[in-house]
């Protein structure tokens, strides 16, 4: 048994908080996958919304590092529809978290990935385009900053909107970059003053983490580099597969 702070856990719920750290850094510099396998790994340890709050103090320190690698690849036309119904989204997500339980988080997180996994093989596919219209872009900020708030799952929405607008690698993860740090900021005081699920001991957790977040961006670069475009957007698709199957088990 190993104690942090008010943390009693035992070696191997440990190690597997280090993996989602690892997960979560791949995820912030290309590898969204990874980081939608960390939610049923971390949901498995606290439970739902109790792990929610344990994964923002990560997520936060992961985003700056994919924020300082990739930040210069940034669409912020697409950027600044998302921004404000994002907001929305985390604040429908608030008040919608208050109310569930840990079967239907569960049911939200199989729903959000299994659509997102239809949507971008038909996309890819039929080599659609969905037009650069906003609406797309309010229906994506709203549905991101919802599952981001409930489960954090926006990776899998913000992967279906990238890949559609057809942006290229390093835009694609530039842009969600950006959209992961200013959003997962936002929920911060409604984790705090409404959920109460951040404390100053999973911040300190979260600091404990830092290495393995670190080494999980490196590879995450490393193995971004290695990939055409082409090929990474079936990686995207490949990984959010891997995730759906690895939630269901």
């Amino acid at each position: 048994m190993i104690h942090f702070f008010s943390f009693h856990l035992a070696y191997s719920s440990f190690a597997l908080v280090l993996v989602v750290a690892l997960f979560i850094g791949m995820a912030k510099t290309g590898v969204h996958g990874a980081g939608m396998m960390s939610v049923p790994i971390l949901a498995n340890v606290f439970g739902g919304q109790v792990s929610s709050g344990i994964m923002l103090p990560i997520l936060v320190l992961a985003d700056v590092i994919g924020v300082w690698y990739y930040h210069r690849h940034a669409s912020w036309v697409h950027l600044k529809i998302l921004f404000p119904w994002a907001a929305l989204g985390v604040v429908l997500g608030t008040i919608t978290g208050s109310y569930i339980n840990d079967g239907v988080f569960k049911i939200i997180m199989a729903v959000t990935i299994g659509v997102s996994l239809i949507i971008m093989v038909w996309l890819e596919s039929h080599k659609e385009e969905v037009p650069h219209k906003k609406w797309f872009g309010v229906a994506t900020g709203v549905t991101g900053g919802f599952t981001s708030m409930v489960g954090n799952l926006a990776n899998s929405v913000m992967a279906v909107y990238l890949l559609s607008v057809r942006l290229p690698k390093n835009s694609f993860i530039g842009t969600a970059a950006w959209f992961f740090l200013v959003v997962n900021w936002f929920k911060v005081p409604f984790h705090v003053f409404v959920w109460h699920t951040i404390t100053l001991d999973t911040v300190l957790l979260s600091l404990v983490t830092l290495p393995a977040i670190i080494l999980g961006a490196y590879l995450g670069v490393i193995i971004v580099k290695t990939l055409s475009e082409r090929i990474y957007r079936w990686f995207i698709i490949s990984m959010t597969l891997v995730a759906a199957v690895f939630m269901l088990i």
